[in-house]
């Protein structure tokens, strides 16, 4: 097979980005999908929040995929389904399904497989191995695609979004949450996620806690609870034990980047997503990358905004207008990360940085800055780990040669 784009994942990020690639110009794009549907997580998803900025309108996870995947059949880009990708290289794609391997040579290629959540495996709690532990998105589609509730009596580890959504989610359908507990002194998960999941159903957040302990050994029956001290040590006093049936993990997300690294492309150690510039292309020629598998966002309408970035940038390299001069963008005080990590000269169009802060600030002051000349200032009233934030810099601004650094500086909160 031939294409002269192929796009790797069939979420939000990558629709996203074969549409804005189509758009502007190019007509023979692939997305290979591993799973029976478009949609990626936002098939499990049926709570609403999602569009508010994209389209002004509050929809449900199902509903905003299904936008996209109704352009995707209006305008005859290809798809394939059920369909793995084992390889990548420089100009071509190997992938497999049920009607064998497919040696698919590409123009450009643009990766979006999306991210996968951190299992108890990667945390390494103690304790019994028995049934009833689960991931949050594993036990959102158990509910949600499956109609099967997995525990009548819930605990829940971390205050990432999904953590949040399913504490909500379990109390609707009639189970108990008694607690959400959170390893860091502040919570993981957006703050109208704590309002609406946690607040409005009175189910306690625990922060500073972890678990200590697993009990049962067919069927989980409980958890032991503690408190850690600033370098995460449970306090021997502050444990208690909580009977449960069900204990959901929502301690993070790793963009999915086996491709990638056997590719050879250069990651970033902090996101565990490549490298980038502000067209999100990668250290390879050719190969573009975008949504959570570059690093994790907030809001899916952020991923969608990010993928036609990097589907534009694609179109541009496919008509071969395409530079290849860089200048580095490296995090500075109290910045955690920043995408893109990297600009290609000449940059024609408004640059987004994304990033995030180490910890909570009160009244932050985010300078852009290369050689100790300040390029932009911007001021917020918080910033928070668990929301990213995004600075625009106009070409006009952005210098010949030199790195730029990101710094943020306010009060601790």
């Amino acid at each position: 097979m031939k294409a002269d784009l192929v796009v790797i994942g069939g979420g939000p990020a990558g629709m996203g980005a074969a549409l804005e690639a189509h758009r502007l110009g190019v007509k023979d794009i692939l997305i290979i999908e591993r799973d029976f549907s478009l949609g990626g997580i936002l098939q499990q998803c049926i709570h609403n929040g999602f569009g508010l900025h994209l389209f002004g309108e509050e929809l449900t996870g199902g509903e905003y995929a299904q936008r996209f995947i109704d352009e995707l059949a209006a305008s005859g880009i290809r798809v394939l389904t059920d369909t793995m990708v084992m390889e990548v290289d420089s100009g071509w794609v190997r992938a497999v399904n049920t009607q064998g391997v497919l040696e698919i040579e590409a123009g450009a290629i643009i990766l979006a497989m999306g991210c996968r959540e951190r299992t108890r495996g990667a945390i390494n709690i103690p304790g019994t191995r028995p049934a009833g532990i689960y991931t949050a998105g594993a036990a959102q589609r158990l509910i949600n695609m499956e109609g099967f509730l997995p525990g009548r009596r819930a605990v829940i580890l971390g205050s990432g979004d999904i953590g949040l959504i399913m504490a909500r989610r379990l109390t609707l359908e009639g189970a108990k949450v008694e607690a959400v507990a959170e390893l860091m002194p502040w919570s993981n998960g957006l703050a109208r996620n704590i309002a609406q999941c946690l607040e409005d159903f009175n189910i306690p957040l625990l922060l500073s806690h972890t678990v200590v302990d697993i009990h049962g050994t067919k069927h989980l029956e409980g958890v032991t609870l503690a408190q850690v001290d600033e370098s995460f040590r449970p306090l021997p006093d502050s444990r208690r034990y909580i009977p449960c049936d069900l204990l959901l993990l929502s301690v993070g997300l790793l963009p999915e980047n086996e491709l990638s690294q056997k590719l050879g492309i250069e990651m970033d150690p902090v996101t565990n997503g490549p490298l980038v510039d502000q067209n999100l292309h990668t250290s390879i020629n050719g190969i573009f990358a975008c949504g959570n598998v570059v690093h994790v966002h907030d809001l899916v309408d952020f991923v969608t905004l990010e993928s036609r970035r990097a589907g534009a940038g694609a179109a541009a390299w496919l008509r071969k207008s395409y530079r290849g001069q860089t200048m580095a963008v490296t995090p500075g005080e109290n910045i955690s990360y920043v995408v893109p990590q990297r600009l290609t000269l000449p940059v024609q169009e408004d640059v987004t940085f994304l990033f995030r802060v180490k910890r909570p600030l009160n009244k932050p002051v985010f300078t852009i800055s290369t050689q100790g000349e300040q390029l932009l200032m911007l001021r917020r009233p918080v910033a928070l780990p668990a929301e990213m934030v995004e600075i625009k810099l106009s070409p006009g601004k952005i210098p010949a040669g030199g790195d730029i650094t990101i710094d943020c500086r306010g009060e601790e909160r």
